[in-house]
């Protein structure tokens, strides 16, 4: 660890200043100091509520435009279905025409399903941004206290 001053007792170029505490006494100090960190904490706090509602956003987006998609897709494809259905039901057994157009429709929910989980996955809980500045608070905190 380097020390903050140097022989002459000034402090090295690469310390941070002081703040001025002569003349205040170590109640007013500590009052500032509980009254700085107070309004840290509020910040990191409201940063961090940005940051959730920013992230419960894009998964609200995400789970409406699945559920709008599943919507549309399935009445698309009732009607498609029962149209392909009676299509091969002119050429094969009903049954047999029915089976392949299920096996169909089988494989599409299923690309469906694969995709809207993707979208899901883009979906960050965490709140990086606020992790990384308590993380650079408690750094300073640190460097403050020694």
């Amino acid at each position: 660890m380097t020390n903050a001053h140097d022989h002459s007792g000034a402090y090295a170029a690469d310390s941070p200043p002081r703040p001025d505490v002569e003349g205040r006494s170590v109640g007013e100090l500590i009052g500032q100091v509980t009254s700085d960190l107070s309004t840290l904490m509020r910040q990191e706090l409201d940063l961090a509520k940005a940051e959730l509602r920013h992230e419960a956003s894009k998964a609200g987006k995400a789970g409406s435009m699945l559920g709008a998609g599943g919507v549309l897709a399935h009445l698309t494809l009732v009607f498609l279905a029962l149209a392909l259905m009676f299509a091969l039901g002119n050429v094969m057994d009903l049954g047999w025409a029915a089976l392949i157009v299920g096996v169909l429709l089988a494989i599409g929910a299923g690309v469906l399903f694969s995709v809207g989980r993707r979208k899901l996955r883009e979906v960050n809980p965490k709140p990086e941004q606020t992790v990384e500045t308590v993380k650079e608070d408690v750094k300073w905190a640190r460097t403050r206290a020694s």
